[in-house]
């Protein structure tokens, strides 16, 4: 299996080389040439594996450069209910009728993330060791991946990671989970600016190729295309706990921003799995429904990009989505260069009507737009319905979830935090505190390490110099 770039470029790489890289040298995202096939033969027998040995069958078709017990030795260490609560892994519940909610959320920072996080952080240690390397982490959180990625490589021999984040734009809880660590290979940025600002400079640095092989610079955010696979299993458990036969179909709702985790959805679609619809939910930042609704790809500046109470998804730049409009496009990487490299940086928009309605009916893709007051109204429902706390972005996919339901085929909507991580809109649909994990007591009074910088690459850059010495 090689892996090309969605910008063109004329290499073609095997898995555990994009696995320490991030970007493609010309700037685009790694996608595998192909998508192997998964046909009802091979769902009937991978039907009731444990999760562990679903990832190692899932992930063994992508990744042929590990020997198969070495990997399936890291599937087994990285998914245990020790770490994720239930034998299961990701436990789907019946909510009502039709609709059901599949929990990704019981890993140690509580978040969906953790689900890619830990095995990245297994497979960075492993191949790292084979190289006798060192590799220094550079990403962007607008709450949850920082925290995932910092509790998968803390202590990893080999891994350092610096993480910026947008000044002032997470919860607390979030905040206490990455700013509380004191480890000696995490380091925590503060950008003055929004997510995409922070998304930026990882992009910027990342082009630099001079730096980025000096200071061996890689990415955990879901521009990895081995966290974005990772994230593959999870649908399959979700199908298979949602159906009883290899034909029937079930749709996915997912809350999403970054277009990382509904990306997952489509890879899996594409292999084959049987899904109806993938339906992609915003807040009130809401360029991939506008997207979907017309076909312009619209951009916002920081200014436009609003604060609101689901904040891990106020973003207005989607990197994973040039994966979808690459396979959009039929992969043509020139076309998709252009339009991403031009004329998206030229005018802050491109258009894409003549394609749009392909997105629905050749990939399965609809979209909707969920605000405060519904997620507000999305909780209390929830909570005064089925007894079930659901967080801020769950309340996104399920609000957008029930305006797309289809008779006699299940909704799966993908939690992806639990509630504690954003109490105060908890708090307002409720009226009381979300339950809190007895590990994480007290912890927004723990003693802060982070360090505040204007959104400036270069200034970036010489912080990691500084620390890498």
């Amino acid at each position: 299996m090689l892996y090309l770039s969605t910008r063109g470029h004329p290499d073609r790489k095997h898995f555990c080389e994009i696995l320490l890289e991030g970007l493609a040298p010309d700037g685009g995202l790694y996608l595998p040439e192909r998508y192997p096939q998964v046909d009802a033969t091979t769902l009937a027998k991978w039907r009731g594996l444990p999760y562990a040995d679903l990832a190692f069958e899932v992930l063994s078709l992508y990744i042929d450069d590990i020997p198969a017990d070495d990997l399936r030795a890291i599937c087994r260490k990285t998914y245990t209910p020790e770490v994720f609560g239930s034998r299961e892994i990701v436990p789907l519940r019946k909510l009502e009728e039709g609709v059901y909610l599949e929990a990704l959320s019981n890993g140690p920072t509580l978040a969906f993330k953790d689900m890619a996080m830990q095995l990245l952080g297994n497979l960075f240690e492993y191949e790292l060791a084979r190289r006798g390397e060192e590799l220094n982490i550079l990403g962007a959180t607008s709450g949850d991946t920082g925290s995932a990625a910092e509790y998968a490589m803390r202590g990893k021999k080999g891994v350092r990671v610096f993480m910026t984040s947008p000044e002032g734009r997470m919860s607390p809880f979030q905040q206490a989970q990455m700013f509380s660590l004191q480890d000696a290979n995490i380091h925590n940025l503060a950008i003055e600016g929004v997510f995409d600002d922070c998304q930026d400079i990882v992009k910027a640095v990342s082009n630099d190729l001079a730096f980025k092989r000096k200071y061996r610079i890689g990415t955990v955010n879901s521009i990895n295309w081995a966290r974005l696979v990772a994230q593959v299993v999870y649908y399959f458990a979700g199908y298979f706990q949602a159906t009883k036969g290899n034909d029937e179909r079930v749709s996915f709702a997912v809350p999403s921003g970054n277009f990382g985790n509904i990306c997952a959805g489509h890879v899996a679609r594409m292999m084959g799995l049987p899904i109806a619809q993938l339906v992609l939910a915003t807040n009130e930042n809401d360029v991939l429904d506008e997207f979907f609704r017309t076909g312009v790809y619209r951009v916002r500046g920081s200014r436009d990009t609003y604060e609101t109470s689901s904040p891990s998804m106020d973003i207005s730049k989607a990197s994973n989505f040039e994966r979808f409009v690459f396979d959009l496009l039929e992969r043509d990487g020139a076309r998709l260069r252009y339009l991403f490299a031009e004329e998206l940086a030229a005018k802050g928009q491109f258009t894409l009507s003549g394609d749009i309605a392909r997105a629905r009916t050749q990939y399965g893709f609809v979209s909707g737009r969920s605000t405060h007051a519904d997620r507000v109204s999305t909780i209390r429902d929830t909570w005064q319905r089925f007894g079930t706390m659901i967080d801020t972005h769950t309340a996104d996919g399920l609000k957008v979830a029930r305006e797309r339901l289809q008779p006699g085929v299940p909704m799966i909507v993908l939690e992806t935090a639990l509630p504690i991580k954003f109490a105060a809109t908890i708090v307002e649909a409720l009226g009381r505190e979300p339950e809190r994990p007895a590990k994480f007591a007290g912890i927004e009074d723990l003693p802060k390490r982070v360090t505040l910088l204007p959104a400036d690459a270069a200034q970036v850059k010489q912080f990691i110099a500084a620390h890498c010495a």
